[in-house]
């Protein structure tokens, strides 16, 4: 069987940036204070691309952004999909400036960090069924589906697939996050956060990031997004904490971004319910400062397997050795630098043999 031309293409999470976006040449998300790992990654021989979609835009936005640069068009959101959240139906236009060559002809590996986890998977869901209420004349070839072909595999990389109790426990009453207080750089560093990742234009409360992160919307999701047998599924799970005497996960200090340590010390902490009555026990503390270490090994329900080199199926979750390391770690680290290269290109030419 002849090979396929693959590409890979790096899908950015919440509040990130990718090469459309000017910043991406100050400080690369892919690789920030290690240098841009695209560019090491394509020096070693990989067709590699990073796409910039919305930073909290909802899974669905950013997944219509992302087929808009791949395929070289004006972003088309669907004007059902439009009327029913009140916002344009139109977005950025990529028809001079696509993202790779030869779309139709080109296999694509899509690898999404955090948030680009849920983003690539709604891509794929619509890539293969597409959605008959928007198409319409003059709509995108999104909507119309049966691509499925042009995908190859899927990596989630420290990917909210069940959610996050980062932000469910502040909804929960019976759980008081205010108790842990954590220093005063913590709590300087989580409003910095915070204000990254609220929207400078104001987003429908029901169609942006935030919202499908929440646990029982994150499990809405995933029942709108079945595995494809002609698929290939790589999920890689991330965690900095360990387990106190008090039964609680606490983040390793001297390996964490002060950006999440706070957020990983409340989620060590806590339990409860979902507003949904979803009972959240133990065994969601365990984090790497954003995303539950439960909640990235694979979708709830779907079926998955411990990854086997030798033996990789596709239509199941791959699911790869647990990394230590926090939320930022396999961009590269931001205060703290952590060397990728070697990471992905192991993972990349472990995809690549199985063409």
């Amino acid at each position: 069987m002849e090979k396929k031309d693959l590409k890979f293409i790096f899908v950015h999470g919440l509040s990130g940036w990718g090469s459309y976006d000017e910043r991406y040449a100050r400080m690369p998300y892919w690789g920030m204070r290690n240098g841009d790992l695209m560019r090491q990654l394509k020096d070693a021989g990989f067709d590699v691309y990073c796409a910039s979609v919305s930073p909290q835009g909802s899974a669905y936005d950013r997944a219509c952004e992302l087929y808009a640069q791949l395929a070289g068009e004006k972003t088309d959101y669907g004007i059902r999909h439009c009327q029913r959240y009140g916002h344009e139906r139109f977005g950025p236009d990529f028809t001079s400036r696509p993202l790779i060559d030869d779309f139709g002809s080109s296999s694509l590996v899509l690898l999404g960090h955090s948030f680009g986890g849920a983003t690539i998977r709604m891509f794929a869901r619509i890539m293969e069924y597409g959605i008959k209420e928007e198409c319409t004349e003059g709509g995108s070839s999104f909507f119309a589906g049966g691509m499925k072909e042009r995908i190859f595999a899927l990596v989630c990389l420290a990917a909210p697939h069940n959610g996050t109790t980062a932000y469910d426990m502040y909804e929960d009453e019976s759980f008081d996050p205010q108790a842990i207080k954590g220093t005063l750089i913590e709590r300087l560093a989580a409003r910095l956060m915070s204000k990254a990742d609220t929207p400078q234009t104001p987003l429908p409360f029901n169609d942006c990031a935030a919202y499908d992160m929440h646990i029982d919307n994150a499990m809405k999701l995933n029942a709108q997004m079945p595995l494809s047998s002609d698929i290939y599924y790589f999920s890689q799970p991330c965690r900095i904490t360990r387990q106190d005497v008090q039964g609680n996960e606490v983040p390793d200090a001297r390996r964490t971004e002060v950006l999440y340590s706070r957020s990983s010390k409340r989620m060590g902490a806590y339990s409860g319910k979902t507003r949904g009555g979803l009972s959240i026990d133990e065994r969601w503390r365990a984090n790497d400062g954003l995303v539950n270490t439960l909640s990235s090994m694979y979708p709830s329900g779907d079926p998955h397997c411990d990854l086997d080199e030798k033996d990789i199926r596709k239509g199941i979750w791959n699911v790869l050795k647990t990394y230590d390391g926090d939320h930022m770690s396999l961009q590269g680290g931001l205060l703290i630098r952590n060397e990728v290269f070697t990471y992905y290109k192991d993972l990349l030419s472990l995809i690549g043999s199985l063409n």
